[in-house]
């Protein structure tokens, strides 16, 4: 069996009581970075456990192995923050794991792009997840206009070094758009910037530096 198992993206009383107990009982934890993960698992008392590498550098290798193994045992899949499958590979295991009859058992909990579109003020009766959009003007104003054509609130992570570059984008393709970013949700110094594209382009330039994780938000309802 395969639990897909949510874990804090920030701060960590956000774990859920089931995740905790799930993470305790498991026979391994499969975890994007084993050594990142270690310290939720000690914070939780669920430490020492297996721990089984599961990322973008060797997926391919052991999927099907790993899937073999959880035809057998019980193990939890986890990421360095948030909800697995989500814009990381775990979808790959779930996929191999659907395929060969293993239950797989979500444990849901913490997830960004619904905690920033939670409190961003936006319309939420639609929304479309873009995950990391592709780096060029013409791929990104692309990915928003199919938002925008179905009436839908994006949502999208952005990198700190391209930021102010995507906003720029978004500024000129869609200036009377909304836009929110939400930046280290859940951690010491989080932020929401919110405005039309050029008034969030302004106050991220009148910033120092701009770090941590960030999640975009933009509506195009009047």
């Amino acid at each position: 069996m395969l639990y897909i198992v949510a874990t804090p993206i920030g701060n960590l009383g956000d774990i859920t009581l089931r995740a905790i107990d799930c993470l305790k009982s498991c026979d391994f934890v499969i975890a994007e970075n084993p050594l990142y993960s270690k310290r939720l698992l000690e914070h939780i008392g669920a430490w020492p456990k297996e721990m089984v590498q599961f990322a973008e550098h060797n997926e391919q290798q052991i999927v099907k192995d790993l899937t073999r193994r959880l035809q057998k045992s019980d193990g939890a899949l986890i990421t360095d923050a948030g909800t697995p499958g989500v814009s990381d590979p775990g979808f790959r295991l779930v996929r191999e794991c659907v395929k060969e009859n293993v239950q797989v058992v979500p444990v849901p909990g913490a997830n960004a792009a619904m905690a920033a579109l939670s409190a961003s003020g936006l319309p939420t009766d639609k929304f479309l997840f873009l995950g990391f959009l592709q780096k060029t003007a013409v791929k990104t104003v692309e990915a928003l206009q199919a938002a925008q054509d179905a009436e839908a609130t994006a949502i999208f992570y952005e990198s700190p070094e391209r930021i102010t570059k995507t906003l720029s984008y978004i500024a000129n393709a869609f200036p009377s758009s909304q836009v929110v970013i939400a930046r280290e949700l859940t951690k010491m110094h989080e932020e929401f910037l919110r405005g039309s594209p050029a008034d969030v382009l302004h106050q991220l330039k009148e910033k120092p530096s701009v770090k941590g994780e960030i999640t975009v938000l933009i509506s195009f309802k009047s």
